[in-house]
């Protein structure tokens, strides 16, 4: 039987980018909350935790051996078959006594088989696409693996939370919150044996020696660097997110603060409704309008708009810093304000680095940029927290819009092909 080559983009693409979304959280945010559940020191969370978040960021190296060997296809299904059996080791190892590194030993696995199958679903994503659709698409698939990032902060979190109440120990409610969550990768690995199409293009190369392997490394590694305006493309791409990159660390210890904290008090729940239903919403809308928008005009002509969607909208935490209103409509409306935004503007941030990776290498190309886009959040990730302690909340609001400046000197000075993304006629 022929295997098709393409297929409705729908069938496939939100759950591909859901996949691609959930482990991230799961090493990076889930895992947190585990094991302070589990009573592991604070130090030895933010510690090890954090050293999680290397594999997105050293991904490229390895992405010429995803560009060169097997299909993307195959990459994709075995990695979440991998990521399946990481979770259920995880769920094995934690009734035991030292659960700690054993548990930690299965995050480093699935971290790296995440970060793998982030490459080959990038590249599988330009490979099945046209550039239209790509553009039409970006949105779609920002939006769930946004919705892949929220979920696992809120009813994945509340699944373990309810078998706590039921399970023998604390340690056992997180075992069984974990099988659960292996044996969803299964079905989703499942589903896209099944489900995804096989691009012509989508091809494995043939064995090549050591040698030949290290040179097309190389080849594809330089070759990146060689692109025209690369040096002003990749300060676009770290600086863009500059000001997000520390008001995502602590946009949620703020709405928790107390009031004298200069917090807003809120408590989880409020939290899980003002993110995790209104957020959901709003970021879904604004990705959606911001792919379709891209589609008909290209990516240049709303570039602009959406620097300006990205970046505006953080002044509303400015604005609940300085009032600290509780009232959770305003709260709400704020976020839903901000979330849009994000969902719009970002669909310009991925769609840039689409258009930076096209030509030759263009999987391993992609993978190099979104290694500097993992860079460009870490780095202020790290420091956010403790300019936050030195200056408050306050400030440190005014801190993150003052940080959104480079991003909007640096688009000045790109240069992008006006009809790329937009519908060809």
């Amino acid at each position: 039987m022929k295997k098709p080559a393409t297929r409705n983009a729908w069938a496939w693409i939100p759950s591909l980018y859901f996949t691609e979304g959930l482990p991230y959280v799961l090493v990076m945010t889930v895992s947190v909350i585990m094991y302070k559940r589990l009573d592991i020191s604070n130090t030895d969370i933010a510690l090890y935790t954090s050293w999680l978040y290397l594999p997105w960021v050293i991904k490229p190296i390895w992405s010429p051996i995803v560009d060169n060997l097997r299909t993307k296809r195959f990459w994709i299904i075995s990695m979440q078959l991998l990521v399946g059996v990481a979770l259920a080791c995880v769920a094995f190892t934690l009734p035991m006594n030292n659960f700690f590194q054993y548990s930690l030993a299965f995050f480093w696995l699935m971290a790296f088989s995440s970060a793998t199958h982030d490459i080959a679903a990038d590249g599988f994503y330009m490979l099945g696409l046209s550039k239209h659709d790509q553009a039409f698409f970006v949105g779609i698939r920002n939006t769930f693996y946004r919705f892949a990032m929220l979920a696992g902060q809120g009813p994945l979190v509340i699944l373990a939370g309810h078998m706590e109440t039921i399970a023998e120990s604390t340690s056992w409610a997180w075992s069984i919150t974990f099988f659960i969550f292996a044996a969803l990768f299964a079905a989703f690995s499942l589903w896209h044996l099944f489900i995804l199409p096989y691009p012509p293009s989508d091809v494995k190369h043939e064995h090549q020696s050591l040698e030949e392997a290290l040179a097309k490394f190389w080849e594809t590694f330089t070759s990146f660097f060689k692109k025209k305006g690369i040096g002003v493309a990749l300060v676009f791409i770290l600086v863009f997110r500059l000001g997000e990159a520390q008001l995502v660390k602590l946009a949620s210890p703020f709405l928790l603060d107390e009031v004298s904290e200069g917090g807003l008090a809120l408590t989880t729940s409020n939290i899980g409704y003002v993110y995790g239903t209104a957020g959901i919403i709003a970021l879904t809308l604004g990705g959606i309008l911001g792919g379709i928008a891209v589609s008909r005009h290209g990516i240049k002509t709303w570039l602009w708009p959406m620097v300006l969607a990205m970046n505006l909208p953080n002044l509303v935490y400015v604005f609940l810093a300085f009032v600290q209103t509780q009232h959770l409509g305003i709260v709400t409306a704020a976020v839903v304000v901000e979330q849009f935004g994000y969902g719009f503007g970002f669909t310009a941030y991925v769609l840039f680095m689409i258009y930076l990776s096209e030509g030759k290498h263009k999987t391993a190309h992609y993978a190099l940029c979104t290694g500097f886009m993992a860079l460009g959040m870490m780095l202020p990730g790290m420091i956010s927290g403790w300019i936050q302690e030195q200056i408050g909340y306050q400030l440190f609001f005014v801190w993150v819009m003052i940080c959104t400046i480079p991003g909007f000197v640096i688009i000045n000075f790109l240069k992008i092909d006006p009809k790329f993304g937009a519908k060809e006629i």
